[in-house]
């Protein structure tokens, strides 16, 4: 599999939400890319979907989809969602960022590198059992995610599965929202449509 070069187009999908703005570190590396924030109607989603060689969709959503923050005109609650299934399943390297994405990922058998349930705000970790969390290690978790995503956007989408999972464990060790993360990132290979969640080991 070929490296990402300038000459790849990426979409990024990122809709404006001051809570997951430290996704936008992701995606600052791509030269070659379309970055979405709202405004423009479902259709013209689509055929960007279908121009671009990769999509990076980010923010909140669930098993159903990316939410709209009543930032796409005609999207309705959600502005990925099954409607949006067909271009993607074209994509054999996508990158999904948002609570659940794994239920909606392998339910339409698409490809890429997504995460399940993913903490990133206060109510997220108390939901999930995390009560008195110091907010530091949300923000230290958050940051670090991203910028170690960011690190590797223009590898494979393999490769950059599996040095993401080395990376973030090593603040997994101390941090427990990383670790609670690193344990719900998941990449399903196109080639075979398997989906992979490795076990990462956290030496003491």
């Amino acid at each position: 599999m070929a490296y990402f070069s300038h000459i790849m187009r990426t979409l990024i999908i990122h809709p404006e939400n001051p809570t997951t703005t430290f996704l936008s570190q992701i995606y600052n590396p791509l030269t070659n890319k379309t970055v979405i924030k709202g405004g423009i109607p479902k259709s013209e989603l689509r055929e960007l979907i279908e121009s671009h060689d990769r999509v990076v969709m980010l923010g909140h959503g669930s098993s159903y989809g990316l939410l709209n923050p009543d930032q796409f005109p005609d999207a309705g609650s959600y502005i990925i969602d099954e409607s949006i299934v067909s271009p993607l399943k074209n994509k054999s390297n996508s990158i999904f960022i948002w609570c659940n994405v794994n239920q909606f990922v392998q339910r339409h058998g698409l490809s890429g590198l997504y995460s399940g349930m993913f903490i990133s705000e206060f109510g997220e970790a108390i939901y999930n059992g995390f009560d008195n969390m110091d907010w530091s290690l949300i923000d230290q978790s958050n940051v670090r995610f991203a910028s170690i995503v960011s690190k590797f956007v223009n590898e494979p989408i393999d490769v950059m599965y599996q040095k993401i999972l080395c990376e973030y464990k090593f603040l997994a060790r101390t941090n427990p929202i990383a670790r609670f993360n690193l344990e719900r990132i998941y990449f399903t290979c196109p080639e075979s449509n398997n989906n992979y969640s490795k076990l990462v080991f956290l030496e003491k």
